[in-house]
This record gives C-alpha cells, sequence and structure tokens, in this order.
C-alpha cells in the first residue's frame, strides 16, 4: 500500500482509488465508489482544471455543499462565475448564473446553457428563450417581473447535449441555494432534464404533466423545454394547456395565503 493509502486508512478514509488502463479515447476517466456516482468525475490536472473539492472524501464534499447553502445572492453568483467543480468549465465562454426578481413567485428552470447563452450569461436569450417570453407573455408573465429563469447546470454542455449525472450533481447545491433563497410560490420545471433532477426520479413529460409535483415542499409544475417545442411543433398545444394549469395553480395558491 502507498503511504498516501495508509494515510487515507488512518483518517478513517481509505480505501484509495487508482485509475484503471484505459483506451487513449477514455483518458481522464476516474474509478468512482459507488457512493460517488453523482459526485464529477475529475480528469487529469493537466487537461483539465479541477475543483479540488472533487478529490475530497465525502465529508469535504458535504462540507462544500454546506459552504454552498450558507451564501446569499452575491456570494453564490461569485462561486458559480469561478466554478471548476466539473469538466463542463473547460469549454465554457461564461456561466449563466440565472437571471430576473429575486422575489419572484414563479421560478422556471431549464437544463443548461446553449451557444447564446454561454456567449452572453444570461438563460433562454436564443430562439427557445424568444419562445419562453412569448409562452410567458400567454400567462400574462414577462421575465424580470416576479419570474426568475435557472438552468439545471451553469455551463454550456459540448454541442447542447444534456448535462450528464455527475455535471448536474456539481450545479446541484448552486440552484438549491437559488430556490432557498427566491422562496418561489411555484417551479415550472422546462423539459425532461429539468423534471428528472428537481424531482429525482425518471419520468417522462407525459406522465407528469398536467400535475401539482413538489421540490421540497414548494409546488413544482412539469411542461415542455421550448427548444423540443420548436421541433415538435403540435406539441405547443399541450404546453398550452400546461401553462393555463400553472396560473390556475398560481391562484389557488395565492388565494390560500
Amino acid at each position: 500500500m502507498s503511504r498516501r493509502g495508509r494515510v487515507l486508512d488512518e483518517l478513517g478514509l481509505g480505501p484509495e482509488w487508482v485509475r484503471r488502463d484505459r483506451p487513449a479515447a477514455d483518458a481522464g476517466v476516474v474509478v468512482r465508489t459507488p457512493a460517488e456516482a453523482d459526485v464529477p468525475a475529475a480528469t487529469s490536472v493537466a487537461q483539465t482544471p479541477v475543483d479540488r473539492n472533487l478529490a475530497l472524501p465525502a465529508e469535504g464534499l458535504e462540507a462544500r455543499t454546506a459552504e454552498i447553502l450558507q451564501m446569499d445572492w452575491e456570494p453564490l453568483a461569485a462561486t458559480v462565475a469561478d466554478c471548476r467543480a466539473c469538466k463542463l468549465c473547460t469549454g465554457r465562454n461564461r456561466t449563466v448564473f440565472g437571471v430576473g426578481d429575486r422575489a419572484a413567485d414563479w421560478l422556471f428552470v431549464g437544463e443548461g446553457p446553449g451557444a447564446e447563452e454561454d456567449q452572453r450569461g444570461e438563460p433562454f436569450v436564443g430562439q427557445a428563450g424568444r419562445l419562453l417570453d412569448n409562452m410567458l407573455a400567454a400567462i400574462a408573465l414577462k421575465r424580470g417581473d416576479d419570474v426568475y429563469i435557472a438552468n439545471i447546470v451553469k455551463c454550456r454542455p459540448p454541442n447542447n447535449r444534456n448535462p450528464e449525472p455527475g455535471e448536474a450533481a456539481a450545479c446541484r447545491p448552486y440552484l438549491q441555494r437559488q430556490i432557498e433563497l427566491l422562496r418561489p410560490r411555484l417551479i415550472v420545471a422546462l423539459g425532461k432534464v429539468a423534471a428528472v433532477n428537481l424531482l429525482g426520479r425518471d419520468a417522462s413529460i407525459a406522465s407528469v404533466r398536467r400535475q401539482l409535483l413538489d421540490y421540497r415542499g414548494v409546488p413544482l409544475i412539469v411542461t415542455y423545454h421550448p427548444a423540443y417545442l420548436l421541433r415538435s411543433l403540435p406539441d405547443k398545444a399541450k404546453a398550452w394547456e400546461d401553462l393555463c394549469f400553472a396560473r390556475d395553480t398560481m391562484q389557488r395558491l395565492k388565494a390560500a395565503t
């Protein structure tokens, strides 16, 4: 056993896990324990700058999360801007923290930034963003006015692919803290990636839409992502039904308080 391994054992943090032999195409992948399944895979330091928190044992990761969950808006935004907790940091131009009214009743959550969002540092500013603005207007809402918009991940995934589980896990404390600070009356999850990450379970949009669900005590409604609606026009009618359901739900929530 290596000296580092003996030290880890003495601290109760063993066993030491080492990299297996991998083909060149998989260079940089590390072996992780089942308990670390949701922790972003760290790549070689020579290839990718990675937050040192990722090399910490479970207690260290818990401490990182606990620290994030104590932050106010400004330190939280600064931490996100400098985040290197997963490999998405290597391809980004800007982090996309979120935008809108920090006292909003409405929170809309998408999956991750696209190309225009990555350039401007604001969520939903491309073609899908314009459709989202139209969707908001259809139920008498407006970006920045009682509305906050965020994403599951703060950096753009390459080629607009879905965020990987480890990438979503790295960003999860940031979004959790944003929701705690916002205290929205209602969350609207835009698309399957947002729904799965907020619900903590796999689910199709068809199986959960038009239902009042829950995220840590906050009512949650699921609908289609605007980017999907641009490709599947027939489902716009279903999205309209979901928006009407969300509007009616908000009216009931306000009437109950």
